[in-house]
C-alpha cells in the first residue's frame, strides 16, 4: 500500500454505540478476530461485566482501596477526598507500587465552576545534587537505586493540596482505613504477591527495608497476613498533624537524619521545607470530536495527544483491531512521538520547552510524513529498560455531584531506591534515576529541578463536560496503553470494561529521557496473547523484532453517561483490583 494510500483512509465515519462513539461494525470485526479470550452470557469477551452504579463510583488496583473510597463517597465525601483516602490504602496494600516516599499527580473536575485543573505534585532534586557532584562519583549516570536516586516525596503535599481545593470531611477521617489496615493487617492479593516476591533480594540488602516489608526475611505470599505497624504511626502523625509534620516536622526531621546516615544521600530538611505542589492548566487535543486531557511535562503525558494527532486521520475502524495496519501503524507512531520525548520533555518551569508547537496538529502532519506503510523504521534508539518495568498505581472517583478525580502516583520502581526512611514504615522513590547526567540534555540533573515523570492521569471531556476518567499504569507503557484504550473504545466501538480487557502491543525501542541511546534496529513489539498469530507474522514481515510476554500496564476508568444519570466503571484484569459504587 503506498503512503497516499494509507492516509486516504481518513473517512471519519459517525461515532455511535450508545454513547454515541465507536463503531458497532468494527466491534463484530473485532470479536471475530478474537479479541477476548472470555466466554461469558450474551457473547461477551471481556474478563468481567461493566460496573454500573447511579451516586457515585471508584475504581482502583485493590479492592480495599476501592472499598474505603466508597466508604468515604457514601459518608458524604467528595470524589477527591475519596481518592486520598484509597491512594492511602494503596500505600499500605501495595506498598512496592506507591506511597509516602513518592510523587503524585491529579486531574480534577468540578461542577461547581465547570473548569478542569490539573495538579502537579512532583518533588524536585536536592540542593546538593549536582551533575558535578555525582561526576566527582565516578558516575555516568544516577544510580537507579539507593540515595542518589531521591528526590523529595510530593505525595502528601498533594493529598494537602487536592484536599484543600475539593475536600469535604475532615482531613483525618481520610486515613481511618489505611490505618486499620496497617494496624490489623490484610492478607497480600495475588498480583503484589509476585510483585513483592521480585524484590524480596533487594529488600534483605537493607536492614529497616527488610524490617519493614518482609516476614522472617521473605516477601509476603498470597494469602499471607502483613502488617505495617510503623506505617501506621506515620499516617497517624499526618493525619492529626497534617501534611506540615512530613515536611516541616518530626517526619521530615526523620528523613533528614536517615538521609544523613547514610553517608550519600543529600535529601535535607530545607529541600523537604522548601517543596510545593502547582496547580497547572491541562493540556488537550481533539480526537473524533472529543477532548482528550493530559498534564503538560515535566510527566509524559503530551505523548498521547501527539499520537492522537498523527493517528486521527487515518480510518482504523476500517483496519480492524489486531491487525497488521492497526499495529504497524500504532507502533510507528509511538517511534516518532518518543524521540520527541527523549528530546524536549522536561521541568517546564527550568527548561524552554515547545509544548504548543510539539501538540500541534501542524507538526503532527510533518511527523506522520515520515511512517512507511510497509516497513519499519530502523536505526530508532532503543528505549530505557528501567521505565518499562514502572511500578504506579492508578485511581478514579467520581461522586454524587459528579466532581472527578484522575489520580496517580508512584514510588517508579518497585519499592522506589528500594530504602525505607528510619522506622516511618515507607520507601523513598527513586525517580531522580531519570535525570540526565548530560548538561545539553533538557532533562539534565539541576538543584530543585523537577525530573522526567512517567506517571499521567487523563481524562475525556465532550462539550466541556467530562465523559471519561482514566488512566493507564506502567511506565513507557502508560502513554501506548492510553492511545490503545481510546482506539479500542472510540474507533473499535469497545465498552471501557473491553477497551482494557483487549490484548495490548508495546514498543521498546526509544530514546531515553535520561540521554542514552539504546540499541539500533527498531526495537522490539511486544504482544500479549491475545494478538492474532497472523498479525505477528506479518509484522515481521514489515521488518519488526516481535516478542511476547512482559509488561502491559494497568488500567481503570469511570464513564459518566450524563443522559441516564449512570456511571460505568471498569478494572485492569491484568491487576488485583475493582469498580465499585452506590
Amino acid at each position: 500500500m503506498s503512503l497516499p494510500t494509507f492516509l486516504a483512509r481518513a473517512v471519519l465515519g459517525p461515532l455511535v454505540v450508545s454513547l454515541g462513539l465507536g463503531s458497532s461494525a468494527a466491534l463484530g470485526q473485532s470479536v471475530e478476530r478474537g479479541i477476548g479470550m472470555y466466554d461469558r452470557p450474551g457473547g461477551a469477551k471481556q474478563s468481567r461485566s461493566v460496573t454500573y452504579a447511579r451516586h457515585g463510583m471508584a475504581a482502583t488496583s485493590d479492592v480495599r482501596a476501592t472499598q474505603a473510597a466508597v466508604d468515604i463517597l457514601r459518608a458524604g465525601g467528595s470524589a477527591v477526598d475519596a481518592a486520598i483516602a484509597a491512594n492511602a490504602v494503596l500505600g499500605v496494600v501495595e506498598p512496592m507500587s506507591c506511597g509516602i516516599g513518592g510523587d503524585l499527580f491529579a486531574l480534577c473536575w468540578s461542577p461547581q465552576d465547570g473548569k478542569l485543573r490539573g495538579l502537579n505534585a512532583s518533588g524536585r532534586a536536592p540542593r546538593a545534587a549536582t551533575i558535578s557532584s555525582l561526576r566527582r562519583r565516578g558516575l555516568k549516570q544516577v544510580p537507579m537505586y539507593g540515595p542518589l536516586s531521591w528526590t523529595v516525596p510530593g505525595c502528601v503535599d498533594g493529598w494537602r493540596a487536592l484536599h484543600q481545593e475539593y475536600g469535604k470531611l475532615p482531613w483525618s477521617r481520610l486515613f481511618e482505613p489505611a490505618i486499620t489496615l496497617a494496624e490489623e493487617g490484610f492478607p497480600v492479593a495475588p498480583v503484589i504477591a509476585e510483585y513483592w516476591r521480585a524484590a524480596e533480594g533487594r529488600l534483605r540488602d537493607d536492614r529497616l527495608a527488610a524490617e519493614t516489608y518482609l516476614v522472617d526475611g521473605h516477601a509476603p505470599r498470597a494469602g499471607d497476613i502483613f502488617r505495617n505497624a510503623r506505617l501506621a504511626e506515620t499516617y497517624r502523625r499526618i493525619a492529626s498533624q497534617g501534611a506540615e509534620v512530613f515536611y516541616q516536622g518530626e517526619i521530615a526531621r526523620q528523613i533528614d537524619r536517615y538521609s544523613r546516615s547514610t553517608g550519600e544521600g543529600l535529601l535535607r530538611l530545607e529541600d523537604l521545607a522548601a517543596h510545593r505542589s502547582h496547580w497547572v492548566v491541562p493540556v488537550s487535543t481533539k480526537y473524533r470530536g472529543l477532548d482528550v486531557w493530559e498534564l503538560p511535562p515535566n510527566g509524559q503525558g503530551i505523548a498521547v495527544l501527539q499520537m492522537l494527532n498523527m493517528l486521527e486521520p487515518f480510518d482504523i475502524a476500517a483496519m480492524g483491531w489486531g491487525s497488521p495496519e492497526w499495529v504497524h501503524l500504532f507502533v510507528e507512531t509511538k517511534k516518532l512521538v518518543f524521540a520527541d520525548r527523549a528530546r524536549w520533555y522536561a521541568d517546564m518551569a527550568m527548561v524552554d520547552v515547545p509544548l504548543s508547537q510539539l501538540i500541534s496538529r501542524e507538526y503532527a502532519e510533518t511527523r506522520r510524513r515520515l511512517i512507511d506503510p510497509a516497513r519499519a523504521a530502523t536505526h530508532v534508539a532503543a528505549g530505557d529498560p528501567r521505565l518499562v518495568h514502572g511500578d504506579t498505581v492508578y485511581l478514579c472517583v467520581v461522586d454524587a455531584d459528579r466532581c472527578c478525580c484522575s489520580l496517580i502516583q508512584s514510588n517508579f520502581h518497585g519499592f522506589g531506591s528500594q530504602l525505607v526512611a528510619g522506622e516511618l514504615g515507607f520507601a523513598l522513590q527513586n525517580r531522580g534515576a531519570l535525570f540526565s547526567l548530560d548538561p545539553e540534555h533538557p532533562n539534565c540533573l539541576a538543584p530543585g529541578k523537577r525530573p522526567f515523570h512517567t506517571i499521567i492521569p487523563a481524562m475525556v471531556t465532550r462539550e466541556g463536560r467530562p465523559l471519561l476518567v482514566f488512566g493507564v499504569m506502567g511506565g513507557d507503557m502508560q502513554p501506548q496503553g492510553q492511545v490503545q484504550v481510546l482506539v479500542n473504545w472510540i474507533d473499535f466501538g469497545m465498552n471501557i470494561q473491553l477497551a482494557g480487557d483487549a490484548a495490548r502491543v508495546r514498543h521498546d525501542g526509544s530514546p531515553s529521557p535520561t540521554g542514552e541511546a539504546g540499541q539500533e534496529g527498531g526495537g522490539t513489539v511486544m504482544v500479549e496473547s491475545g494478538i492474532p498469530e497472523e498479525t505477528i507474522i506479518a509484522l515481521r514481515e514489515r521488518g519488526h523484532r516481535v516478542g511476547k510476554g512482559g509488561s502491559f500496564g494497568g488500567y481503570q476508568a469511570i464513564l459518566i453517561d450524563w443522559e441516564r444519570g449512570v456511571l460505568e466503571g471498569a478494572t485492569e484484569a491484568r491487576k488485583d483490583g475493582a469498580a465499585l459504587g452506590y
